[in-house]
């Protein structure tokens, strides 16, 4: 038995309500999470650099300690990669976007699609990427709350981040067809045009 076999559905706190509908459900790839959210080839760049200065100031014992040590901190890393994956379910529905996260305290945010202002897409490579949301107005959501499903350095405006998604592009088109039919279905009629534009991924750089 686990922490999440009370969920009525996977990912989610609750049943949908009538009319709402899952679009989209994954969760991130724990290498690629390893590798961009954790750093791990940057923490073993940095070890091998100790261990190479330890054999160039003729401490051999020093330099072996140092890559046991790399080589621990990176497994701890990975480890906990793992476990970030394996506890995290994204969800996309036609009314909101869910973020069930958490290895220790599990919890499930909830984010309307009419309070998501936009969405920025990096590509990490082989089909993976992150896709990080920049919500509407004040909020109550924190850094420390979202981390490491958060965008890097946004402390004071925290912004929830649905991390190393295989085939991104594929989700966030689905997110942003969504978004626009939310969009659409909540301007007046006489603005509405004939069809809805879809609200727009915008690409940013890793």
């Amino acid at each position: 038995m686990s922490e999440y076999d009370h969920e009525p559905i996977r990912g989610l706190p609750g049943y949908l309500p009538e009319g709402e509908e899952i679009i989209w459900q994954g969760a991130p790839d724990w290498l690629v999470f390893a590798r961009t959210a954790f750093r791990t080839r940057l923490v073993g760049v940095y070890f091998v650099f100790l261990a190479a200065l330890g054999i160039a100031s003729g401490s051999v014992g020093g330099a072996v300690a140092t890559a046991v040590a790399g080589l621990f901190a990176i497994g701890l890393l990975m480890l906990l990669a793992w476990l970030v994956a394996r506890t995290t379910v994204y969800t996309i529905t036609n009314r909101r976007v869910v973020l069930r996260i958490g290895v220790a305290l599990n919890k499930c945010i909830n984010l309307p699609l009419q309070l998501i202002e936009s969405a920025d897409l990096s590509q990490r490579g082989g089909g993976h990427g992150d896709i990080a949301l920049t919500l509407k107005g004040p909020h109550r959501l924190g850094y420390a709350m979202l981390w490491p499903h958060a965008r890097p350095w946004k402390f004071a405006d925290a912004r929830p981040m649905l991390r190393a998604l295989p085939d991104v592009e594929a989700v966030a088109a689905k997110l942003a067809r969504a978004s626009a039919a939310v969009v659409e279905i909540e301007r007046p009629a006489e603005e509405r045009s004939d069809a809805a534009v879809p609200a727009g991924v915008q690409e940013i750089a890793a």
